[in-house]
């Protein structure tokens, strides 16, 4: 499990960083990229990484603001001519429908896969054998989400050798075992799964918020976050002015991070005002609060370790 930074900027593309994209790479897990919002040029930003446009499974939007939101039309044009034929699921607040049906016909655009749109309300919003996805309204000018992905609790290791020992070889046998699922063996013998599998892998947690202000709904999807990534538009000390455009200062995107007790925090949607070397002084904010904090960039990826 990976997160790649596509756009890291706010508001509008700059030199340094172009607005906002992010991939969730879930590869081992189901063959699968998760994107979370689709600003301007996601399709070149992606021209420059592995990611390939037909493992694009599912696409998240925080909110309708065009910098998460004018990429999203091109991008799903060129996953058709690119040869993609699995559907796609686009998740986002009420209008993202018509916003899709507009364009694509507008444009006389014809995808050859199919194309699934669900405009969300607060509360789980995905739900399958893997993982569970839950939205909850932010603090933004106009509605944005942020969205808490929990993976299930995965089987622990398999006990190989210990299963040789008891006279089981390599094969479909393994594979129940490591299901799950209890064998009955030709001489009678039940292999229960329990006895063979070491403890089970505890599921990792990954929250990702559109833009917002300080609010109590970051706290409750970041809780026990393995991984948060949070909006940090303004510098500490600009409270207000964040307050003023419904977003938040790296300060407060620690705090958030520090009472939900996070394992990490990663700071995006940075205003172009700040250069490279303002960005140093970003990162020093939160981690007056939260140690445990990076800032993304374009290009930049971070793993998120199993447990």
């Amino acid at each position: 499990m990976d997160l790649f930074f596509l756009g890291t900027g706010a508001g509008m593309p700059a030199k340094l960083r172009n607005v906002t994209s992010i991939a969730l790479k879930l590869l081992e897990e189901r063959g699968a990229v998760w994107l979370f919002d689709v600003g301007e040029a996601t399709q070149h930003q992606i021209l420059h990484t592995a990611i390939k446009p037909r493992r694009i499974e599912k696409i998240f939007i925080t909110h309708l603001h065009g910098d998460h939101i004018y990429g999203l039309p091109g991008l799903l044009s060129s996953r058709s001519f690119q040869g993609g034929e699995t559907e796609v699921t686009v998740y986002g607040p009420k209008g993202i429908k018509e916003y899709i049906q507009v364009s694509l016909s507008l444009s006389q655009t014809y995808l050859k896969y199919p194309l699934s749109v669900i405009e969300i309300s607060e509360g789980i919003i995905f739900e399958d054998e893997q993982f569970t996805v839950e939205a909850r309204r932010l603090d933004h000018g106009i509605p944005s989400y942020g969205y808490r992905i929990v993976e299930r609790d995965r089987p622990g290791t398999l006990l190989a050798d210990k299963l040789k020992a008891a006279g089981v070889q390599p094969g479909p046998i393994f594979r129940k075992i490591k299901n799950g699922e209890s064998v009955t063996l030709e001489d009678g013998r039940v292999i229960e799964p329990d006895k063979f599998l070491g403890p089970s892998q505890k599921g990792r947690i990954v929250t990702i918020l559109g833009d917002t202000r300080y609010c109590e709904n970051s706290r409750w999807l970041a809780q026990d976050a393995d991984f948060l990534v949070h909006e940090a538009t303004f510098a500490k000390g600009e409270e207000q002015l964040a307050f003023d455009y419904f977003h938040s200062t790296t300060r407060q995107a620690a705090e958030i991070a520090n009472q939900a007790d996070c394992k990490r925090l990663c700071l995006t949607h940075i205003s172009s005002r700040y250069d490279r070397q303002a960005w140093l002084e970003l990162v020093d904010e939160a981690r007056e609060v939260f140690p445990e904090t990076d800032i993304a960039e374009d290009f930049k990826e971070f793993n998120i370790p199993s447990k």
